[in-house]
């Protein structure tokens, strides 16, 4: 069984700024400006004693973080993630330092740290298994129930000047991918890990519902991995001209056209598999019927409220639904998707330009980051944080 390099000791150290405002080591601690989750709607950029560092931990001073739809949803209607009370592993709990979409510099290691030094260009793996339950045991570790993640349970995160993550966390960056790409390795990892939970083969068609930031990394993937013909059914007019740029060869606008009858009607009953990346009961009920029988739909999106279908388009039509959760966690994410994304984009094979609409500072990361993404007529994709 492999255990995270990670201690509770560490985990909960980590936290206790992020909470209380105390520090392990008073003498070594100084304030940074963090944008806080404190609950709906109220995201507040404040000055807070930065994260006492374990043995085992690395600091990274933030270069850039990007504003990822699990943020939105949690600034939107939450707290769904983030702890109210004190987390079980971390003692962390709200506010919380939000961000996971991140990169930076190494500015301190812990004594026990071997492999990453200071000075070194890094981006991190946020979620972090507990190591210890059958999941692990089995080397299934995104499918760890007790899997905690920076930005959300650790009292730590990339909305800040600086994160405190565990070594094993920590991907190192080639010096041909910039900081900027390197905070889009998270991401990217989520597109490639739906598309290989597919089972999508060279020449299938596929459709891809929800055209957010993430549902445009399925794009990609899908066209990397062969796909003959790709459909997209996402309403807002940016992100469709940004999926047929990524490689979409039909984009459509479901306010306008019923994505369902396009789509079965040009691939003679349905697309050999669908992705559903929208979170809404609609778009989960076109993915399914825009799929062929016994296709595969691969479901990837968060839902605020209970979505319901009717079963037999699914049982009656061998229909597979399954879902799809982040991408292999450590030590997995250094041999799967997180690393092959830092490999890919180290040989040019990634154009990241169609992603990044936008670079803010982190004093505006609500009105220019949260509510400007969440507006239904945004031009944005993806935005970064700049601290």
């Amino acid at each position: 069984m492999w255990c995270p390099n990670l201690g509770e000791t560490d985990l909960m150290s980590r936290c206790i700024d992020s909470n209380d405002s105390r520090s392990a080591n008073p003498e070594t601690t100084r304030l940074m400006k963090a944008a806080r989750f404190h609950g709906t709607e109220e995201v507040h950029v404040e000055d807070v004693d930065q994260s006492p560092l374990g043995d085992s931990d690395v600091r990274i001073d933030i270069e850039v973080c990007g504003i990822c739809g699990s943020d939105l949803h949690e600034y939107r209607a939450g707290p769904h993630f983030t702890p109210e009370e004190p987390h079980p592993r971390t003692g962390a709990q709200l506010p919380m330092t939000m961000g996971h979409e991140l990169s930076g510099v190494v500015s301190e290691v812990g004594s026990a740290v071997s492999g990453v030094a200071v000075g070194d260009r890094v981006t991190v793996e946020p979620n972090i298994p507990c190591g210890e339950c059958r999941y692990c045991e089995d080397g299934d570790y995104n499918l760890c129930p007790d899997s905690v993640a920076i930005g959300f349970h650790t009292g730590s995160g990339g909305f800040a000047e600086n994160v405190v993550a565990p070594v094993d966390h920590v991907h190192t960056l080639p010096d041909s991918v910039s900081l900027e790409d390197g905070s889009l390795v998270e991401p990217l990892a989520v597109g490639l890990h739906a598309v290989r939970q597919s089972g999508l083969q060279v020449g299938d068609t596929a459709c891809v519902v929800g055209c957010g930031p993430i549902g445009l990394t399925v794009v990609r993937a899908a066209v990397d991995a062969g796909a003959k013909r790709i459909f997209v059914s996402e309403p807002n007019d940016a992100r469709r001209a940004v999926a047929r740029e990524l490689g979409a060869d039909v984009a459509i606008d479901p306010i306008d056209e019923d994505a369902v009858d396009v789509i079965t009607s040009a691939t003679s009953g349905g697309v050999d598999v669908a992705f559903e990346f929208a979170g809404i009961g609609p778009a989960f009920n076109t993915a399914v019927q825009s799929t062929k029988r016994g296709g595969t739909i691969t479901v990837g999106s968060v839902s605020d409220d209970p979505i319901t279908t009717d079963l037999n388009d699914v049982v009656t039509t061998e229909r597979t639904v399954i879902g799809t959760n982040c991408y292999g966690f450590p030590p997995q994410s250094f041999r799967t998707e997180f690393d092959a994304i830092i490999q890919s984009l180290a040989a040019g094979d990634i154009d990241t330009d169609p992603f990044v609409t936008g670079q803010i500072e982190l004093d505006d990361i609500v009105e220019d980051g949260f509510e400007a993404l969440l507006d239904p007529e945004t031009s944005h994709v993806k935005i970064l944080v700049k601290p």
